[in-house]
């Protein structure tokens, strides 16, 4: 049983089945196999997802879609074996709307919508990395938060490639391309 990650060979490429395995407390994502060490988020980082995730989840309360916070496993290629599963990720924020791909472990497959709040430690994971990977599995759309600078970059899915749809900053209001009627008043959002 693998109760510390000191006890995983960081270099070695991993599945899902073995991520089911781990007992430890550390948050890790694996990202095409490989572990990927998740640090805790700063303040301003978890007041941004406290608001985006509070305002997204009242608006779906009556609609088929749903909001997730990290800690949560999305598995972004769908599969029922979870041998062939190594992509592992915790977006901070996942809208699903399409309920049969939740199951008891988390999502199984890509959620319509990812939000991903930048940290100092995240950064180039989240704008290179989880990018690509979001993208080639048919997010529709996926936002980037920097918190600091006050700014939400949102990208758009057309025919498999990401196109920046808008920069927003500080102010105005945000409306949710896959989330019909869904608008974010970003002075609330950054209202810290």
């Amino acid at each position: 049983m693998i109760t510390d990650i000191s006890q995983l060979d960081l270099t070695k490429q991993y599945t899902y089945a073995d991520y089911l395995t781990w007992w430890f407390e550390d948050r890790v994502e694996l990202i095409k196999g490989f572990v990927k060490k998740m640090s805790a988020p700063l303040e301003k980082h978890q007041k941004v997802s406290v608001s985006m995730s509070s305002e997204i989840y009242m608006f779906l309360k009556k609609q088929p879609c749903q909001v997730r916070v990290a800690p949560y496993d999305v598995r972004l290629q769908r599969s029922v074996n979870d041998a062939e599963i190594t992509t592992v990720v915790q977006p901070d924020i996942s809208v699903i709307c399409n309920p049969d791909i939740i199951d008891e472990k988390g999502c199984n497959g890509p959620p319509d919508m990812i939000i991903e709040i930048l940290s100092p430690s995240n950064s180039k994971r989240d704008i290179k990395e989880k990018y690509e990977l979001y993208e080639e599995a048919g997010v529709k759309e996926y936002w980037i938060v920097l918190p600091e600078a006050k700014i939400i970059q949102v990208f758009l899915l057309e025919n498999n490639t990401y196109k920046m749809d808008n920069m927003y900053a500080e102010d105005g209001l945000v409306y949710v391309k896959t989330i019909p009627g869904l608008v974010l008043n970003l002075e609330d959002i950054f209202n810290y």
